[in-house]
């Protein structure tokens, strides 16, 4: 596959093509590169993308990579920035990618008789060679990726709210384990707490005394 293919396929799945999404496609394919991968296609999970925000940037890189949820190879830490991570889980090895800070008057030098920076950065995003468009950077994730990734198969009950957590995502809190909403550490919180879901809190609380 060329680059216009992969940008149909991604425009397919957004219903528009932006420069976002090219930036994500230029990125997921330096990637790919770097790690000497297959294009678009991700059959034995091996490479792990972590993009830095979600939105069209990630669907560029999904179109390229072959990475997604569902094959839990595509990982969200939202950090406003579009830039990803790429891991080799079997080596360990993660690369970060990311555009130049200058990559927008840049695009519009490419092409001056474009007026709108819109269309003058969706265009010149397709064209310019790597150096000029993006930066790599090799890092040292803060977690193993063995630990991001977990083990299939396992799964724990939370000791307060009773439900299911998979993939190693559980906290332990003076023995006891919980999900990460009832250890406090959610992203939400219930808007009524229920007389059961108090009750198991009271008793922990209680019992770690």
């Amino acid at each position: 596959m060329d680059i216009q293919t992969i940008l149909e396929q991604s425009a397919a799945r957004h219903s528009h093509l932006c420069p976002r999404q090219v930036l994500g496609v230029r990125i997921g394919l330096l990637a790919v590169r770097i790690f000497n991968f297959s294009l678009g296609d991700n059959p034995k999970k091996q490479l792990l993308a972590i993009v830095e925000s979600d939105g069209c940037f990630s669907d560029g890189v999904e179109a390229a990579t072959g990475c997604t949820l569902g094959h839990r190879t595509l990982r969200l830490e939202d950090q406003g920035k579009i830039a990803a991570v790429f891991v080799d889980i079997h080596t360990g090895r993660a690369v970060r990618i990311s555009p130049r800070p200058d990559v927008r008057e840049h695009a519009c030098q490419c092409l001056p008789d474009e007026p709108r920076h819109y269309f003058a950065q969706l265009q010149a995003y397709q064209v310019m060679p790597d150096n000029e468009l993006l930066t790599t950077q090799d890092v040292i994730l803060n977690m193993p990726v063995e630990k991001i990734i977990s083990r299939p198969g396992l799964r724990v009950n939370c000791a307060a709210c009773g439900e299911e957590i998979i993939n190693e995502r559980e906290v332990t809190s003076a023995g006891f384990t919980l999900c990460q909403t009832c250890a406090g550490a959610g992203y939400y919180r219930p808007a009524k707490l229920s007389i059961s879901n108090y009750a198991n809190a009271h008793l922990l609380f209680i019992d770690s005394k």
